[in-house]
């Protein structure tokens, strides 16, 4: 009963998001800033709501040692991701699928998946698992206050169910490209837990212009950074299969 009502919620959210999208976000003089708009053309700007890519996540501790991880990613809708580890070989053949707020991490020769949480990291460092497989910030978020700064808009947004990672973001939106620049991650209590900040605009060809690069460090990890590097994105349709348990040693077959 809770699975058909969370799924119902889902439905619905994505309805309303799609909505929101698709509202204009270009503003006359004197007219307020609609921030769940804004926070979904973000979202939109960011990655089509279906693509796959590949990316490198670096971890970098105070003493200057590093190491990496290659994930080819892939996703669909609102509420479907999954990620595939390439390097390092310790880690290859590696897979994770995220549904809604469920998270699983597949290993070879294991019998079966492992279910992870939102704030456990699969590869250690800064990133939490939330942040590896994320899904679209106006999925997890609404605005609750929008500010206009020079040559930014400034999201204050809260969390719309308690399941998610972080209770509270403030996120700093540049004006003429709509894209994120800096976000803040705090706990309800308004603590920085940590900060991502988007960097190096890339044209990634059909229609993506956006940070190919994110860091983040926190005041939780003194000393320390990761970085994920965006190699390739690009829009791509899968089926709903690809998004399931059984599939998850099998994504490695949609590399093409």
């Amino acid at each position: 009963m809770r699975r058909r009502k969370s799924a119902a919620f889902m439905i619905a959210l994505g309805a309303s998001i799609q909505f929101v999208f698709f509202a204009s976000v270009v503003l006359l003089p004197g007219q307020d800033v609609d921030g769940n708009a804004l926070l979904a053309k973000m979202d939109r700007n960011l990655n089509p709501e279906s693509f796959e890519a590949y990316r490198k996540l670096i971890n970098i501790e105070p003493n200057g040692r590093t190491k990496e991880f290659v994930l080819y990613t892939v996703k669909k809708g609102i509420d479907k991701v999954a990620a595939l580890f390439l390097s390092p070989a310790s880690e290859k053949g590696r897979s994770t699928l995220r549904l809604e707020d469920n998270m699983w991490l597949y290993i070879p020769n294991v019998a079966k998946p492992i279910r992870i949480t939102s704030l456990q990291s699969i590869v250690g460092g800064v990133f939490n698992n939330a942040d590896i497989l994320r899904l679209d910030y106006a999925v997890e978020y609404t605005v609750e206050k929008t500010e206009d700064r020079d040559g930014e808009y400034v999201l204050t947004c809260k969390a719309r169910t308690r399941t998610v990672a972080y209770d509270r973001l403030i996120i700093r939106v540049e004006k003429t490209t709509l894209l994120p620049v800096q976000i803040d991650c705090m706990t309800a209590a308004e603590m920085l837990i940590k900060t991502l900040f988007f960097k190096d605009v890339k044209n990634f060809g059909g229609g993506i212009a956006r940070p190919s690069v994110i860091e983040t460090v926190s005041p939780l990890y003194k000393g320390y950074k990761s970085v994920m590097v965006f190699a390739n994105i690009r829009a791509r349709e899968f089926k709903d299969e690809v998004f399931t348990l059984t599939f998850l040693p099998q994504l490695d077959s949609l590399r093409r």
